[in-house]
């Protein structure tokens, strides 16, 4: 049975961020992710998880200015120093919280230029280097550009291959089921072969990113597969509800039921 983490960005957004702790832990949650931490101290993050008995799956180092349109910095070789200085303050919040992983955004930019290609190789590296000494992971997520027009990283293959080619033992591939779908489809079958680099699963339907028991991809049918091979990791639940966020859940609720009878 996966380990689900709700996602605190997207879900529960009827209560204040801090408070959508307590909501997710009284909704049964063991587990939450979130895009950024960074308008709370380390040791706030600490405490709201500390006290809701959650453990924290992934958050994103810091993306630039995302207000004003920033997706990452990673592939923005103009910004590296802007990139370099995120790093300390993710740490000081993965210390606090005991998260075993971070994810790193690429920004808006194309691979075919050269320049920012070479400068998200070599951001890559940076920071997966400066995680390790941690002992951290960290992540790359291809995005589709429906959704994020002109993200760099879209393409599945092109993250498989740098993960290879930089051979980093705490460098992951984080697999968004979403993403996949509408960038290539062929989940299952990518999900067989990609498993050895997977760090991070995350889920939502497709296409219109609200809970996992709509549209074209059949969960129940994922959620077996990742169990067939011997996923260990959290599955991140980054779907916007369509409703109130605990009158969604029943998707969940049948995946456990199922799990119980086919257990």
């Amino acid at each position: 049975m996966p380990r689900f983490a709700a996602n605190l960005t997207m879900m529960f957004g009827e209560w204040a961020f801090l408070d959508r702790f307590r909501a997710a832990a009284d909704a049964g949650f063991a587990a939450v992710e979130f895009l950024f931490p960074y308008d709370h101290a380390p040791e706030v993050i600490a405490r709201h998880l500390t006290d809701n008995g959650l453990s924290l799956a992934l958050f994103n180092l810091p993306p630039g200015d995302w207000a004003a349109g920033d997706r990452g910095l990673a592939a923005l070789p103009e910004r590296r120093d802007e990139l370099r200085a995120g790093i300390d303050p993710a740490l000081r919040h993965a210390e606090a919280t005991g998260v075993p992983r971070l994810h790193l955004m690429a920004g808006i930019a194309e691979r075919s230029d050269p320049s920012a290609v070479a400068a998200y190789r070599d951001a890559v590296a940076l920071v997966a280097d400066r995680l390790g000494e941690k002992g951290l992971g960290l992540t790359i997520e291809p995005i589709n550009r429906r959704g994020m027009p002109g993200y760099f990283l879209d393409d599945f293959a092109f993250a498989e291959a740098l993960i290879a080619d930089l051979a980093r033992p705490n460098l992951t591939l984080q697999f968004d089921v979403f993403h996949r779908q509408i960038l290539h489809g062929d989940v299952t079958m990518a999900l067989r072969r990609l498993m050895p680099v997977i760090g991070h699963v995350q889920i939502a339907g497709v296409p219109a990113r609200h809970e996992p028991d709509e549209g074209e991809v059949n969960y129940p049918f994922v959620f077996a597969e990742l169990d067939a091979l011997g996923y260990q990791g959290f599955v991140g639940c980054e779907y916007i509800p369509r409703e109130e966020t605990v009158a969604g859940l029943g998707w969940r609720d049948q995946a456990r039921r199922t799990a119980r009878s086919t257990g």
